[in-house]
């Protein structure tokens, strides 16, 4: 296994990393400490960091595998998901905002599961769009994490505002999501009509 794949699979192994720090608290709730959603914000911008590193590794040194067109989406819906359903329990994700995200990536990976079981075994890698969205999304949860741990402590009114501003960023995630997946599956419609 290479280097990007490694990266690959560290990154999905994070996930449960950031789900244990998250879970120590809870913001609005009287024993919410910051300082876990700290770490668990470190936890999450190291694992984003490892996607952009994994795939400028893979091109520059022409390490591209299917494994890796497979797995490096996969961890980014993993990573991503997860943190918004954490953010759905803050009150900062509309339960429309994660059903979105949700259906686009179901269809999304369906398509990718079709492709790659069919006779040719195609693998359907993400297009500029998907990586977009998932840039916005992981800016968004870094913004949340960290905005909420070091402001809520000094000053809940500037919190409120990270939470506001939060708030919004989700809906531009759906907005960025849903013009992604509609993308993706109109530019690989050919496949879709032939597909038995």
């Amino acid at each position: 296994m290479n280097l990007p794949n490694k990266l690959t699979l560290t990154r999905i192994i994070l996930v449960p990393v950031f789900m244990v720090f998250v879970s120590l608290t809870q913001i609005g709730t009287e024993d919410f400490n910051p300082t876990w959603y700290l770490v668990a914000g470190i936890v999450f911008a190291a694992a984003s960091f490892t996607d952009f590193l994994d795939g400028h590794l893979a091109r520059k040194w022409n390490m591209v595998t299917d494994f890796g067109k497979f797995a490096d989406p996969l961890a980014d819906k993993l990573l991503t998901t997860v943190a918004f359903i954490y953010m759905m329990r803050d009150g900062v994700c509309s339960p429309v905002v994660l059903c979105i995200i949700l259906a686009r990536e179901f269809a999304v990976s369906g398509l990718r599961m079709v492709a790659a079981g069919a006779k040719d075994g195609k693998v359907i890698a993400a297009n500029m769009w998907g990586k977009v969205k998932t840039v916005l999304q992981m800016l968004t949860i870094i913004f949340y994490y960290f905005g909420i741990a070091l402001t809520w402590g000094n000053s809940v009114m500037i919190g409120a505002d990270c939470v506001f501003l939060s708030y919004w960023l989700c809906w531009l995630v759906a907005i960025a999501t849903a013009i992604s997946g509609i993308k993706y599956l109109w530019d690989n419609r050919s496949f879709i009509n032939t597909a038995k």
